[in-house]
């Protein structure tokens, strides 16, 4: 039989993020050229961890159902079911789930090796434009601000 393998999404289990889900579709299977994920996040909550842009990678974010809003330096991009919207390398960026219901997002992202991420939110604690750091507790993220060390947040993995 062929190298070809197949998950059950639904089955993943979380990884910690802001959103209710976020199933690692791509690090389940062994991709290695380009990241797969899938997200439900509730109204309100934000994909990924916060305003940021990629370098050298490019993202695509295909919303299933729900609604989006993409946060771009130059204004706001809603993005609804059915619709995809490309994020070239190097474009600060923020998705957020709005709307009445749960929006169901799948986010693919190239260069896979390329997929580090450039933090580009005020730190709560110092003021600073800086970038975040994360160290793993038990199941969770903590990431703390790279400029003064003070925690911002911490990311568990969704409730189901």
């Amino acid at each position: 039989m062929s190298d070809a393998r197949k998950v059950a999404v639904e089955e993943l289990p979380d990884a910690p993020n802001p959103t209710r889900h976020k199933k690692e579709v791509d690090e389940a299977l062994g991709v290695t050229e380009f990241g797969f994920n899938y997200y439900v996040a509730e109204p309100g909550q934000r994909l990924p961890w916060a305003t940021h842009r990629h370098p050298d990678h490019e993202e695509l974010f295909y919303v299933l159902e729900g609604e989006l809003a993409v946060e771009l330096s130059d204004g706001v991009l809603p993005v609804t079911a059915g619709e995809a919207v490309f994020v070239p390398p190097e474009t600060t960026n923020l998705a957020r789930a709005t709307g009445e219901g749960p929006a169901r997002v799948i986010a693919v992202g190239a260069p896979k090796e390329d997929d580090g991420a450039v933090i580009e939110e005020e730190c709560p604690a110092c003021g600073a434009a800086s970038d975040r750091s994360y160290e793993v507790d038990g199941d969770d993220y903590v990431l703390s601000c790279a400029a003064c060390g003070a925690t911002v947040d911490r990311l568990t993995p969704g409730p189901e």
